[in-house]
């Protein structure tokens, strides 16, 4: 923590992050990158890059983005301020000829808040509960991609960490499930399904998410897919432990 610097730190409650992600069908790699940062005042960072078209050279183009706003947050640079060095850093590095669509999802200490921000397409998804019922924000605000424009900067929300708060990004991958067959994925409506069914795991609400996606792509995904869940829900009195996990074939 920086000297002078005035820290918010709810009590008794508990962040997960949790991803699933695929690559297009028939694709060797996917073109989405994801990364995750420990901010250095307090709080987690996660990056979610969308690289133009797919498979290597996607992944190149969404590396770039990602990796270099992961590290500026870990130096403590601001989300908005992070995204805007990392769009000028892509466009300079690729003479404005290539694009990443960008998601930053931050639980910032320091000011107690949820920030998303979007260099993307994809709307975020805010949902919050309550014994009243769930509501739904759609954070879809028109937003440009990182990399072409000169100017460009990320259309940035923010709203206090709470209990009963969920976000939900993701890449085009979900946009276009189901086009193929004429169908139309409401990844807002599905969603809100899954939290009045059960409720809080992150993990298991990506994962449902993605596999809805697939079902609809008939198991071919039509775009590199990938879905984060952000989720903040009442902790135990247990000890306070911090946990990571990571699965992926190989």
């Amino acid at each position: 923590m920086l000297p002078g610097a005035r820290a918010f730190i709810p009590r008794g409650l508990e962040v997960q992050f949790a991803l699933a992600k695929t690559g297009k069908y028939a694709s060797s790699e996917s073109g989405d990158t994801v990364e995750m940062v420990e901010r250095p005042n307090g709080g987690l960072s996660l990056v979610l890059a969308d690289g133009q078209r797919s498979g290597r050279a996607a992944k190149l183009i969404s590396n770039i983005a990602a990796r270099k706003i992961v590290s500026l947050l870990a130096d403590g640079v601001r989300d908005g301020a992070a995204a805007r060095a990392a769009h000028d850093y892509l466009r300079t590095l690729r003479q404005g000829q290539v694009s990443a669509e960008v998601s930053i999802a931050s639980v910032d200490l320091v000011s107690g808040t949820l920030v998303i921000s979007r260099n993307t397409q994809c709307p975020a998804l805010i949902f919050e509960t309550s014994p009243a019922g769930i509501e739904v924000r759609r954070l879809d605000e028109p937003s440009e991609p990182m990399g072409i424009h000169a100017g460009t900067k990320p259309v940035i929300s923010e709203m206090p960490v709470q209990a009963g708060l969920y976000a939900v990004l993701f890449s085009d991958g979900i946009l276009v499930a189901g086009s193929r067959r004429g169908l139309v994925f409401d990844v807002a409506e599905y969603t809100q399904g899954l939290l009045a069914r059960y409720g809080a795991d992150a993990q298991r609400l990506a994962d449902d998410i993605l596999g809805r996606a697939l079902e609809l792509d008939e198991g071919r995904p039509a775009d590199d897919t990938s879905v984060a869940v952000l989720t903040i829900t009442p902790d135990g009195a247990g000890p306070q432990i911090r946990r990571m996990c990571a699965r992926f074939p190989v």
